[in-house]
């Protein structure tokens, strides 16, 4: 493919010199795309000087992912670049999403019995030493505050890169009875995580927001319970809000939580790239954060018959989080070359309504007829509580609106013009395909409604056929890393030793390395990790005991696993 394929087609807004006290007026040109790619820095350095403005995708998703999703994520007015690398604005087209997501988790947790709760960002140094497992898991990532103005601080403090030591050293303050149990709070907060090389927006930033859940149990199937009641839930966030399929699994003993004593996980697939994307964790923790920071009751069986107390039990534990890495998940998997594709339950706008066929020929009755229809639409839809937008600018022509919106992924715009006033309809077209209908104005409110539901559950089934199909059952080593290279999740029976895992990782990276398609400077090159042990194994061809063999080493399997490469 030419260099000149690679650029999508891109809207240009020329805006002409004003007359002196007259607006400027924008003037939309159609999409092109350059012919030769060598003129683009003449005709990037023209646009310039004319005044000209870029504002659509310039790259295509399935030949420049990484300009393009830089371009989709700006363009479209999700993020914003700030001074500190690493950092992101999160501007209100995006927030309105994670608002979307944190009301209705906020309400689903809260039914479960688990309260809001604020603690503080710093940590003192003295408490990341109570559990060195656990902080060793974050060392590098860590940020610390040395200073406070010109002095030196008595004691570093450090940013939290998840709150652990921060909230459970007062959960034994307020654990000491059985009846204290169970002792179940949720912040909704930032973190920062410091050290990395290559930041990328939503997926890996330096700081970013999340909701971290921690309860303690008095008994361990208490715990194992809420584990997976927040792990459906994270996958209710991602399929039934986000119209992302993900697989549940618990990760392997390499990859879970640090300190913890086992982590289940909702794993997501890009198809674009071939990669997996850890989505959201749920963690039991058992029973050694409890003993390290002293989380304990009165056994309530009372004292022993001898009459001598019990020892104390400790409490069993969990912690769970969800962050706004999810809305970079949704703009991966369903945007397109236009920009977003937002699912409509999460969309801050759901539906924009833009008149259209008048101009200077039009009749004053029928540009009348149409504001009102309008105003109409706008009305109903708002009573129906549909969120909704009218763009009447008249500075910016209908074309330029058009792409304006479909940048911004909504998902329905509606076209209302006289033809369509006297026709009692409106034209409705679909962000997602891009098809087109009539909705009767008799029955506004229900055709819209009914047109959100089908555009969410469309976008879910292809999304979840296109996961599908490139989650593939590898048996023969040779097998895997062509897998790999094709973009697929590999589904093989695995040993889950740690020695294996590290294996696959080095002969999947060694043995992609030699291949032809590795030579590509855009081919992934990276080897493969375990994505999840996961909780719905396959029924086709279970795992038999002492006969099925793990493709990499050859020992006895005991699950299948999914492996691939991941961010």
């Amino acid at each position: 493919m030419s260099a000149e394929e690679a650029v999508a087609p891109a809207v240009v807004a020329e805006v002409a010199a004003p007359a002196p006290g007259k607006a400027r007026t924008p003037k939309v040109k159609a999409p092109q795309v350059p012919k030769v790619n060598k003129m683009a820095p003449k005709a990037k350095k023209e646009a310039a000087s004319t005044g000209a403005v870029q504002i659509g995708i310039e790259y295509k998703k399935d030949v420049d992912f990484p300009k393009w999703y830089q371009q989709v994520v700006t363009r479209s007015e999700m993020l914003e670049y700030y001074d500190v690398s690493g950092c992101y604005i999160l501007r209100p087209w995006a927030y309105k999403i994670w608002q979307e997501i944190q009301q209705w988790f906020d309400s689903e947790i809260q039914e479960l019995g688990v309260e809001n709760s604020y603690f503080p960002m710093f940590v003192p140094a003295k408490n990341l030493e109570k559990e060195k497992d656990h902080v060793e898991g974050f060392a590098a990532e860590v940020a610390w505050v040395t200073r406070a103005g010109s002095s030196e601080l008595e004691e570093p403090l450090a940013v939290r890169p998840t709150s652990e030591t921060v909230m459970y050293p007062y959960y034994a303050k307020w654990v000491r009875s059985h009846r204290d149990l169970p002792l179940r709070l949720n912040q909704w907060c930032n973190v920062v995580r410091w050290e990395f090389k290559n930041p990328q927006p939503f997926l890996r930033t330096r700081e970013f927001l999340w909701q971290e859940g921690h309860t303690a149990f008095a008994t361990k199937a208490e715990a194992d319970t809420e584990v997976h009641q927040i792990l459906d839930l994270y996958r209710q966030v991602y399929e039934d809000l986000l119209a992302v399929p993900v697989i549940k699994g618990i990760k392997s003993e390499k990859e879970k939580f640090a300190g913890g004593l086992y982590t289940t996980t909702v794993e997501g697939y890009i198809p674009t790239t071939g990669r997996g994307i850890q989505a959201a964790t749920s963690h039991c923790l058992g029973q050694n954060f409890a003993k390290m920071f002293g989380i304990s009751f009165e056994d309530p069986q009372g004292p022993l018959p001898s009459g001598e107390a019990r020892p104390a039990c400790h409490a069993w534990q969990n912690s769970w989080g969800l962050t706004t890495r999810s809305l970079g998940v949704m703009i991966m998997v369903h945007g397109d070359d236009k920009g977003l594709v937002l699912p409509p339950r999460v969309a801050s706008v759901q539906v924009i309504v833009i008149p259209c066929g008048v101009n200077s020929k039009t009749s004053d009755e029928d540009k009348l007829a149409v504001d009102e229809r309008v105003a109409d639409i706008a009305k109903q839809l708002k009573k129906a509580g549909i969120r909704s937008k009218v763009d009447d600018r008249s500075t910016y022509s209908v074309g330029y609106k058009f792409n304006h919106w479909e940048l911004r992924g909504v998902p329905v715009r509606l076209e209302v013009g006289p033809k369509d006033v006297k026709a009692n309809q409106a034209l409705a077209a679909r962000r997602d395909n891009g098809e087109k209908s009539t909705i009767s104005h008799e029955t506004l409110v229900k055709d819209v409604r009914e047109l959100l539901d089908t555009i969410q559950s469309d976008m879910f089934t292809r999304a979840k056929e296109t996961r599908d199909a490139n989650v593939i059952k590898v048996e023969d080593w040779k097998d895997f890393v062509p897998a790999l290279d094709s973009k697929k999740f590999c589904l093989i029976p695995w040993c889950e030793e740690v020695a294996c895992e590290e294996e696959i990782k080095e002969k999947s990276a060694r043995t992609g390395l030699a291949t032809e398609e590795a030579q590509d400077d855009k081919a992934p090159s990276m080897g493969a990790k375990s994505l999840c042990i996961p909780l719905e194994q396959p029924q086709d061809k279970p795992i038999i005991a002492g006969e099925t063999k793990c493709t990499s080493c050859g020992k006895d399997a005991k699950r299948w696993a999914l492996f691939g490469r991941s961010y």
